[in-house]
């Protein structure tokens, strides 16, 4: 009986402190997703892993450091991606996205500044851009979302799923790097930074990779059904 107690108050005492450290990493992630409030969410995140690490060393049951690591990272990804590409679609007439979209184009990429807001569906008017943007704000980015949280829950549907959705993060990263070379004379012609500018921001759109070996190589038995 007092086995079972004891199993129960443990039990009961990891939920609340992994709960204590994922209120910290969500506001994080939350605001560092919003590209403005980065800076004051990457505090907010460091804290929650603190959190985490310390009930970790105390002898609580969370789930390892490095699953939180890698689910905030590709809901981060996903949110950092959507941001972009849906206010291009959803607000590309408002003053501020205008002006925010068209000095990025004429800086780094010129999808952003060729004939934007020339097209039906609004913002950026390079061939292929819509596509994109399109596929992933409604069906992969939700997917990978949705994957992430259930991988954080340590569900095993989570874990084979966010597998999925990142290696179709290399299908979209191929694909997005061949249609900016396809249209290189409207992408990077008359920009400030055109080849190598696009390259110091598209390399961190690869940081979802860097899961895919954990997720092949982790035991799958610590994700429950």
């Amino acid at each position: 009986m007092t086995a079972t107690v004891a199993f129960d108050q443990h039990h009961e005492e990891s939920r609340l402190a992994q709960r204590r450290a994922d209120r910290w990493l969500t506001a994080g992630t939350a605001l560092m997703g919003t590209y403005v409030l980065g800076i004051f969410g990457l505090p907010l995140f460091l804290r929650g892993v603190l959190l985490q690490r310390r009930a970790q060393r105390s002898g609580l049951s969370v789930r390892p450091v490095i699953v939180t690591l890698i689910g905030y990272l590709v809901i981060l990804d996903a949110f950092l991606n959507t941001v972009g590409w849906a206010l291009d679609i959803g607000a590309s007439h408002t003053l501020i996205t205008r002006v925010f979209f068209t000095a990025w184009g004429n800086f780094f990429d010129g999808g952003y500044w060729w004939h934007y807001n020339e097209l039906w569906i609004g913002g950026s008017g390079a061939p292929g851009e819509k596509g994109w943007e399109i596929a992933c704000i409604l069906v992969v980015f939700p997917m990978r979302v949705a994957a992430a949280i259930a991988f954080l829950q340590m569900k095993r549907w989570g874990h084979q799923w966010l597998t999925v959705t990142c290696w179709f993060g290399v299908v979209i990263w191929v694909g997005y790097i061949v249609n900016m070379t396809v249209y290189a004379d409207i992408r990077f012609d008359s920009v400030v930074l055109p080849v190598i500018g696009w390259w110091l921001y598209d390399i961190f759109y690869i940081t979802p990779f860097l899961a895919i070996p954990y997720l092949h190589t982790v035991n799958r038995e610590i994700f429950s059904d």
